[in-house]
């Protein structure tokens, strides 16, 4: 069972699974909430998926599925603004709420679970620190880190967890200590993955939460966009990751529960598959012969962080998994989904 099944990740795991796995049973739950989940409905079921509307935030949903031998928890109001605007109880309910119930049915079915966390559970303060040099087109982190969970390859698993970090970034780092409890008490054989940005096809990104396919898709629709925040220099540099890259460590995941139970791990593009925005923008417009006027905003925005790079240190060292897809490579499938949807898309877009 994927939660969150017709979402971006949720979609391109549950087809890729059923590629890979004719003989087995995939079901997608998902309550449909995000717009533009909707276009993945005929993908899934094209590929052999089964398809059930349902809610993790409650639990009759869940209860026909005690017999699953796995889990992965894909469901998650994902925005790192959500809750900004005083309505805390969604981002509340579906992300730890709904983690709960599903741990509660990893537990009754004795099945492994995989939940997909992210980067947002370091705090702020931590996130701040680190040591940067600006270069022509990005921030780069200085080869001497002398913050904790800062190394010259990114942030660590070592970060201190003491602080703030967003209502997203704090639902998400309660259910992994959920998690960890039910490991230790219930033997449920758990595996954390704690995410940076995700991008690729079928991605309806937004500002807030995949903000390089949001950059394609304005580039490629010529809508406004902006430079926020550091300035307004757009030299804010995040790690990306090819959502077929996260596919496949899931499929080894799946493959070797005992080997990954018990484990946290980041996982991200580091810095070998990173982008500032201004050099997404350089290769969003060669791919879309596109030349936007982007604005400038020199506020920073509460929640951002001038830069954020996955050290994947521990997770490499655990397996022979690598990133194989580049950042240019990542935009150009973007671009490629987008020309073969276009009418589709654009109407989600507006």
């Amino acid at each position: 069972m994927i939660t969150g099944g017709a979402g971006f990740v949720g979609s391109s795991l549950a087809i890729s699974l059923a590629e890979s796995h004719p003989d087995r049973r995939i079901v997608a739950l998902d309550n449909l909430y995000r717009r533009g989940s909707e276009l993945n409905l005929d993908r899934l079921g094209q590929a052999g998926v089964e398809f059930v509307k349902g809610d993790v935030r409650n639990p009759a949903d869940l209860a026909p599925f005690e017999d699953i031998d796995a889990l992965i928890e894909c469901s998650a109001e994902p925005s790192v603004m959500s809750g900004t605007d005083g309505d805390t109880s969604y981002v509340y309910e579906t992300n730890l709420t709904g983690a709960y119930n599903c741990l509660e049915l990893a537990r009754k079915s004795g099945c492994q679970f995989i939940f997909l966390s992210t980067s947002r559970i370091y705090p702020m303060v931590g996130l701040r620190e680190a040591a940067l040099v600006e270069g022509e087109t990005r921030f780069e982190l200085a080869e001497d880190q002398p913050s904790p969970g800062w190394t010259s390859a990114g942030v660590s698993e070592r970060m201190p967890l003491e602080g703030a970090r967003t209502f997203y970034g704090t639902t998400k780092l309660s259910a992994e200590f959920l998690c960890a409890e039910f490991a230790a008490q219930f033997g449920v054989p758990v595996v954390i993955n704690r995410c940076g940005v995700i991008a690729g096809p079928w991605q309806m990104g937004k500002v807030d939460q995949g903000v390089f396919t949001h950059w394609m898709l304005a580039h490629e629709f010529e809508k406004p966009l902006s430079y926020i925040g550091f300035g307004g220099s757009g030299k804010q540099v995040r790690d990306l990751l090819h959502v077929d890259d996260l596919v496949e460590l899931i499929e080894e995941q799946l493959a070797d529960p005992d080997h990954w139970a018990g484990q946290t791990f980041n996982v991200g593009g580091g810095r070998e598959v990173s982008l500032s925005l201004l050099e997404a923008t350089e290769i969003c417009g060669r791919l879309t012969g596109h030349e936007l006027a982007i604005g400038a905003v020199p506020e920073d925005r509460d929640g951002d962080v001038p830069l954020y790079i996955s050290d994947c240190s521990r997770l490499f060292a655990h397996t022979s998994w690598r990133p194989k897809r580049d950042a240019e490579c990542v935009l150009a499938d973007i671009h490629t989904w987008i020309g073969s949807d276009r009418e589709r898309v654009g109407a989600v877009l507006g």
